[in-house]
């Protein structure tokens, strides 16, 4: 009988979705997120999502975040997990909203928001400068929301703020310059390109 080996769990784009995830840290440490069967959800793998906030510091009290494309609500729920003040969860599946919001309700994450609609335009409505954190993590096979979204949490964040982005290619550092961010780390993890960006200021020409 051929052996049979153990299979092999990639956490590229096409890799087949875990049915939950768990937060890593803070309150809610340990806390199942369940992962709903959908071809386009890919939930952050966890060890991307503790490096992510290794990266970030364990204490994000008194932040503003956004998750723009929240799909499990992961990424969100653990920076609400380690703090953050005001959190907005970011989904545009009906179904994912909902899952969302009974999730909030049974953890009582009264800094946690869901909001129903298109990630690019909940980073344009926010006024400029206002978020601390956002996080980008677009469906791969979207390709044509990386740079409207890049573009626009990079006019939502702060000076020394934070964007998140994942991606199926690392990010240009040119193209990032020229939105005023810089790239503060990387790694590549299966097909996954993480980033983590800094808002820098932009000097005006006198």
């Amino acid at each position: 009988m051929p052996s049979r080996r153990p299979a092999r769990r990639s956490s590229g784009p096409s890799a087949p979705a875990p049915r939950e995830v768990r937060i890593i840290g803070g309150q809610w440490r340990r806390t199942r997120v369940p992962v709903a069967d959908r071809p386009s959800l890919r939930p952050t793998p966890d060890r991307v999502r503790e490096t992510l906030f290794n990266w970030l510091g364990q204490d994000l009290s008194g932040w503003r975040c956004v998750d723009a494309f929240a799909g499990s609500g992961a990424l969100g729920l653990e920076a609400a997990s380690r703090g953050a003040a005001q959190v907005l969860l970011v989904e545009q599946d009906a179904a994912l909203t909902a899952q969302l919001r009974h999730l909030l309700e049974r953890l009582g994450a009264s800094t946690v928001r869901v909001q129903r609609g298109d990630g690019v335009a909940a980073l344009q409505a926010q006024p400029v400068g206002s978020v601390d954190l956002a996080l980008l993590d677009p469906p791969f096979d979207a390709a044509a929301l990386f740079a409207p979204a890049l573009a626009a949490a990079a006019a939502a964040v702060r000076t020394g703020g934070w964007v998140y982005l994942e991606a199926p290619a690392p990010a240009s550092e040119a193209a990032l310059h020229a939105l005023g961010l810089t790239l503060h780390r990387h790694l590549k993890a299966g097909a996954v390109h993480a980033h983590l960006l800094q808002r820098i200021a932009v000097s005006t020409p006198v």
